[in-house]
């Protein structure tokens, strides 16, 4: 059984840690498989992906983004492009499968984060539209936000929504990486796509401590909060200026 870690984050988002020490973080805790997922950017991604084939790294890296629809955080994998934010939560589901992408629930149902809730999750499951329909829900997230609703999200997965279950560290700090995880037949990208398609994956890890919450806490908040909404405006403003 392999182990993937499909939420993290590094310091050219909110986090606290490079692309390096992530990468190499997430070999000495013997994870298989690693998603990168900074807020509404995935020019991280591709950078942990070359730094991994560059070292021939055993550990495959799925290239992703934590996308923000005006319904709550939502995780992209397996696409290539960045897909906007902003967009009602079935829009951006549609447009992370046009790009051959799955779509992860992170944190559902969670008060302390900027998460889908319930309400949100049943309409898309009465829509029966499979092109609009999450292929997955986060049920394990160490963190307080994370789990606050945990159970909720496994009850409403369990009798609603039927999709993959599946767990992230949602890391910000590298001393993080693979406290939780979504244990899937095989070890590489392509066994974990079928995985979670074919609804055989498990969530599995442990909770944060207090001391592992507060750890480097005020940096990663003020990058989340001030430092990375102004460089995402900024981005924005600039592809609108573009010439065509």
């Amino acid at each position: 059984m392999g182990r993937a870690d499909l939420q993290l984050h590094s310091d050219l988002g909110d986090g606290l840690n490079s692309p390096e020490e992530i990468l190499d973080a997430a070999l000495a805790v013997g994870l298989d498989v690693i998603a990168l997922t900074d807020h509404d950017d995935i020019r991280g991604s591709f950078l942990l992906r070359d730094l991994a084939a560059k070292r021939r790294s055993k550990i495959v890296v799925v290239t992703g983004i934590e996308v923000t629809t005006r319904a709550g955080h939502l995780l992209a994998l397996f696409v290539e492009d960045e897909i906007p934010m902003f967009r009602p939560l079935p829009e951006t589901v549609i447009a992370i499968h046009r790009a051959g992408g799955l779509a992860i629930v992170p944190h559902p149902l969670s008060y302390l984060t900027f998460s889908v809730g319930e309400r949100a999750l049943r309409m898309l499951a009465a829509r029966g539209d499979g092109s609009s329909f999450v292929d997955g829900i986060e049920v394990r997230n160490p963190s307080y936000a994370g789990r606050v609703r945990g159970e909720r999200a496994r009850q409403l997965n369990e009798h609603v929504l039927r999709v993959a279950e599946t767990g992230s560290s949602d890391a910000h700090h590298a001393k993080l990486v693979g406290t939780a995880w979504t244990e899937f037949p095989g070890d590489d990208g392509a066994a974990l796509r079928a995985a979670i398609l074919a609804r055989t994956t498990r969530a599995l890890g442990r909770t944060w401590t207090l001391r592992e919450h507060l750890d480097g806490v005020a940096v990663q908040q003020w990058r989340s909060m001030v430092r990375d909404p102004y460089k995402r405006a900024r981005r924005r403003i600039r592809r609108k200026t573009r010439p065509a």
